[in-house]
């Protein structure tokens, strides 16, 4: 891989979150190996990417990025020009999305023409089908195809094994709580998003055909069996109301701790993810939106209405515009983690856990701050410390591809922060 001209491409570079790794990748170019980075730009119109490279350029207060990163034309429906887009990259950065329309062309020609694939998809149905079907040939090529790598769901993953690894002992079971706040301008989150919730609810019963073919055995449980919480409960431990969180974080997680047990014997970590909505008031809008979106979800003209209509039926969350870079600076997100396992010392085989930990998983605004960071450092980390990487190539987790890294180290660096209280 060492003769391609590039280190990254990023695909997509014209989408809305596109801009945001651009800008990304340009602020950390001299973390690339050898302290230098190469890399292009691709998408449908060179007209939108030179766009793109103006509006970086003047963000960054970098000029040079006008004239100097390359542009390159690509296009999923024509699988020739995503081929040649693929040799000419180490890795290639995938922000076209939703992933199940418009995913699968681009992992293909990532393991045909052995480019290593990242992605910031929040959809499992995509992250698990990509496994079932590139996992054997990705591996006799050698490439990498590693999926949610934004905000779903390197905080989450990484953040089970930051906890497990700080913990002295064996960890059995742990809950996270993500809180987001956002500053006076409010926030929300762009259209896309959205696209693929509705998508990913319609299908859902195609994730759990698609899971029975994987035909896997039931992870062994450690420790008190973990109990699911209500659909809806007053957490004492982030002092407000809070759901189950509706993301991908448990599916990745779960598929991590099943790779971390069977490829290296680790005491698998079961996990249950929760997210606070805040008081009454914000009960009353969830619940409305939900009873809404559920109804209309199940028929096509239901969905046309919430695909025109995000705005209204998200009572603001979502938007066609997404958020302005000044709603962007003032938001954040948290996740406390809240684990219990065995000291050091103890049987695990003997007895409750009775031993207690709490981390915290922190960082910028989700979706357009944090999920760009989240994304470069993993590309930075492929680029710096192949020989962390699992021994053959595959479709991997964020948590199975880099837990003998220092991953945990560059996002600390990079304002997400990882600690124990």
């Amino acid at each position: 891989l060492a003769h391609r001209p590039y280190h990254l491409v990023i695909f997509g570079a014209s989408g809305f979150t596109g801009q945001f790794v651009v800008e990304e990748v340009a602020r950390t170019v001299s973390e690339g190996p050898k302290g230098n980075l190469k890399w292009a730009v691709a998408g449908r119109s060179k007209q939108k990417l030179e766009k793109v490279l103006e509006q970086a350029a003047g963000a960054l207060s970098k000029p040079e990025l006008r004239t100097e990163v390359d542009i390159i034309v690509a296009d999923v429906e024509e699988p020739d020009s995503l081929a040649a887009m693929c040799k000419q990259a180490v890795i290639v950065l995938n922000c076209v999305g939703p992933y199940r329309f418009y995913g699968e062309p681009v992992v293909k020609a990532c393991v045909e023409n052995g480019a290593h694939h990242i992605d910031i998809c929040g959809e499992p149905q995509f992250l698990e089908g990509m496994q079932f079907n590139y996992s054997s040939q990705a591996a006799d090529k050698g490439v990498y195809i590693i999926g949610s790598c934004g905000f779903d769901s390197i905080p989450a993953d990484m953040g089970v094994l930051y906890t497990r690894d700080q913990f002295k002992g064996t960890l059995t079971a742990l809950e996270s709580f993500l809180t987001v706040s956002s500053g006076p301008e409010g926030g929300c989150i762009h259209d896309g998003t959205w696209q693929s919730a509705i998508y990913g609810f319609a299908d859902s019963h195609k994730l759990q055909s698609l899971r029975r073919k994987f035909n896997h055995k039931p992870l062994p449980t450690v420790g008190s069996k973990l109990k699911r919480r209500g659909t809806l409960f007053y957490s004492n431990e982030i002092q407000q109301y809070t759901v189950p969180f509706m993301g991908s974080d448990p599916s990745v997680v779960k598929r991590t701790q099943r790779f971390l047990a069977e490829e290296y014997q680790e005491t698998p970590v079961q996990y249950g993810a929760y997210a606070g909505i805040g008081g009454i008031g914000s009960i009353i809008k969830l619940m409305f939106a939900g009873m809404m979106f559920w109804f209309l979800v199940k028929f096509s003209f239901g969905r046309n209405l919430l695909i025109k209509h995000p705005e209204f039926f998200s009572f603001g969350l979502f938007s066609k515009a997404g958020p302005t870079r000044k709603q962007m600076e003032a938001s954040s997100f948290q996740f406390a983690f809240y684990g219990e396992g065995y000291a050091e010392g103890e049987d695990p085989s003997q007895g409750k856990p009775s031993s207690k930990i709490r981390t915290l998983v922190q960082g910028p605004e989700c979706g357009y701050v944090a999920t760009p960071i989240a994304m470069v450092q993993a590309a930075l980390t492929i680029l710096n410390e192949s020989t962390a990487l699992p021994k053959k190539g595959g479709v991997y987790t964020p948590g199975a591809a880099f837990a003998k890294t220092t991953l945990i180290d560059r996002l600390n660096k990079h304002g997400i922060q990882f600690s124990v209280i």
